[in-house]
């Protein structure tokens, strides 16, 4: 089968990309480059094969999708692409809805043109904002805390009416905390500008990218005073991706629309992640404790049963090993991508 990877050169669709390639699809990847490199589609091709398909194009451009779906013979779709942050939403709300919740629909009406009706779609725990209740299930309330969070619940309304018309098999799947990196080194998470997230800003304090780590409030309800959040490997969720599709595939209770969370049940807190990066990388990290940033919410983990039900999926790979492959990458590469 071929599988139409959008976003396929971001962080978590080239490992996706990977994935599904040693599992035997035919993968054809689709990206803009708008926040990805081009060093990463020639990473991704020397991990899988070297003429990997490569369609440059926006996935919001309803042709250039339905090209690359009926020159390929794509029967699937994993969509990733969008913009992944918090900050970056809250500072250009406009364009975090133009661009996620766009790319959304002409992935969507591209499908619909083409007689394709399977998707995996690239959904987040941002989609419950402020949770009451731990762990979180499928079925918590939804409320997104910021404009990031309010897109994803916007395209998953989107498919979730497009399933109910008919026209859709989906599997929204609920992303906790990616991190990590290939176990090769050579392909990994490259953000541009500087980092949203905490791993890969505390990496670039690691190699002498960055002099120092802010940890972002000291006060919360939590043991430490310090955030908390369910960290899982990115090859995990590639995995999880992989199962998704062999899911809708073997229509295992995957008819209409489904969401499903992707996190390891268990939570850690930013000094936590501190203390075992520490102990991977040999040394401290520096950082210091500053005020709270909007949109973070206090503390999250998942309840991940229901994918071990549905799809047969568990993460496999604990913090300590996360943390491990993320410096691999980052020691590999100082600069990023641009040090190839």
């Amino acid at each position: 089968m071929a599988v139409l990877v959008t976003g396929g050169a971001g962080y978590i669709g080239s490992h996706t990309a990977v994935v599904l390639h040693e599992a035997g699809r035919d993968v054809v990847v689709l990206d803009d480059l708008s926040n990805s490199s081009p060093a990463a589609v020639d990473a991704l091709r020397a991990l899988t094969r070297p003429d990997l398909p490569f369609v440059e194009a926006d996935a919001a451009d309803v042709d250039a999708v339905g090209r690359a779906i009926a020159d390929h013979g794509v029967d699937e779709v994993v969509h990733f692409a969008a913009f992944k942050s918090v900050s970056g939403s809250i500072a250009d709300p406009d364009g975090y809805h133009r661009n996620n919740v766009g790319s959304t629909v002409g992935v969507v009406e591209a499908m619909r043109h083409n007689g394709v009706s399977r998707m995996v779609f690239s959904s987040s725990c941002t989609v419950y904002g402020e949770p009451t209740d731990l762990p979180v299930t499928e079925d918590s309330p939804i409320s997104a805390s910021n404009p990031y969070g309010a897109t994803k619940v916007a395209c998953e309304e989107l498919l979730a009416a497009e399933a109910e018309a008919g026209g859709l098999d989906v599997l929204l799947l609920r992303y906790f905390n990616p991190v990590g990196a290939h176990a090769s080194g050579d392909l990994g998470e490259d953000p541009r500008g500087t980092p949203d997230n905490l791993v890969p800003y505390l990496m670039q304090v690691a190699v002498g990218r960055r002099e120092s780590l802010s940890v972002f409030g000291d006060d919360y309800d939590t043991p430490d005073g310090s955030a908390i959040r369910d960290y899982i490997h990115v090859v995990d969720l590639a995995e999880g991706h992989l199962a998704a599709l062999d899911a809708l595939a073997a229509d295992r209770g995957s008819r209409g629309c489904t969401a499903v969370n992707l996190g390891t049940g268990t939570g850690y807190s930013v000094l936590d992640v501190l203390a075992a990066a520490g102990r991977v990388i040999g040394r401290p990290v520096p950082h210091q404790v500053v005020g709270r940033r909007d949109g973070d919410i206090q503390r999250i983990w998942a309840d991940p049963s229901l994918a071990a039900d549905l799809l047969g999926w568990r993460a496999g790979r604990g913090l300590d090993e996360m943390l491990a492959d993320h410096w691999r990458w980052q020691q590999r590469h100082p600069d990023g991508y641009a040090a190839r």
